[in-house]
């Protein structure tokens, strides 16, 4: 069953075509790898999908229905959730501190039970410890917990950006270059961890990396852009020996 579709989707700034025509269908469960060289339109198109740019035209359907042009807060609370390139954290806080910020509360406590600690408030607040504490646990960070954000490697910030994310309890996520500025040994850890998001949490993903072992390692299938336009898409091993994302993207770097 399908997840997420988009039909003709186009995006255009100031005459030019950052979209164009873009068809994509993922299913439910798939981590889909989306690459193309810089300027390819890749995070525009997770900026259309999101909600975060109005597409010129074309559709959107998330989970069956049409999220065409809502906005970010909306397609977020249907449980489509996306990261960004630059690591948002805050960084004198607590791991946990900050993984317990990613939650959303269905019922938000009153203003004067916040204001004065109210008993409903704090309890609140355990519960929503207990389930960073459970996350944490989850992706095997949990012996940092205490720790200030800003005294982690990067490798661990960039993880604990993709568990504030699934704190919003995503069916999809997109996920913008989560490798990025990660050494050999935090990028095994980080491929491991989004096997585990998949398998246990049932999480589907759609990835943008410019990492070539890290996306065909683990996407299922592998969708292609450039100029804006999809030029190819199918297994990781077709799209290794098509001709035309060879000479548009695979071909740039001799090392892969």
């Amino acid at each position: 069953m399908n997840i997420l579709e988009t039909q003709k989707l186009c995006k255009n700034f100031s005459g030019l075509a950052a979209l164009s025509h873009v068809d994509l269908t993922i299913e439910k469960g798939e981590i889909r790898g989306l690459i193309g060289p810089n300027g390819a339109g890749k995070t525009t198109l997770f900026n259309v999908i999101s909600g975060y740019y109005k597409p010129s035209s074309g559709k959107v359907w998330f989970d069956g229905k049409d999220i065409t042009g809502l906005k970010p807060n909306v397609t977020a609370g249907l449980g489509l959730v996306r990261t960004f390139q630059a690591t948002i954290l805050f960084h004198e806080m607590t791991v946990l501190q900050n993984v317990s910020l990613g939650f959303h509360i269905p019922l938000r406590p009153k203003f004067f039970s916040s204001l004065f600690n109210a008993p409903s408030h704090r309890r609140q607040n355990q519960e929503i410890y207990k389930k960073a504490h459970a996350l944490l646990e989850f992706m095997e960070l949990d012996a940092v917990k205490d720790e200030l954000v800003k005294n982690l490697p990067h490798g661990n910030q960039r993880a604990i950006a993709i568990l504030i994310s699934l704190a919003a309890n995503p069916k999809l996520l997109l996920l913008d270059e989560p490798f990025t500025g990660m050494n050999p040994k935090e990028k095994l850890d980080m491929m491991s961890r989004t096997r585990k998001i998949r398998e246990q949490m049932n999480t589907t993903m759609i990835i943008v990396e410019h990492d070539m072992r890290a996306i065909l390692e683990l996407s299922d299938k592998i969708t292609v852009l450039n100029y804006g336009e999809k030029i190819a898409e199918g297994l990781p091993q077709e799209i290794v020996e098509n001709k035309n994302v060879i000479e548009a993207y695979l071909g740039m770097d001799e090392g892969v």
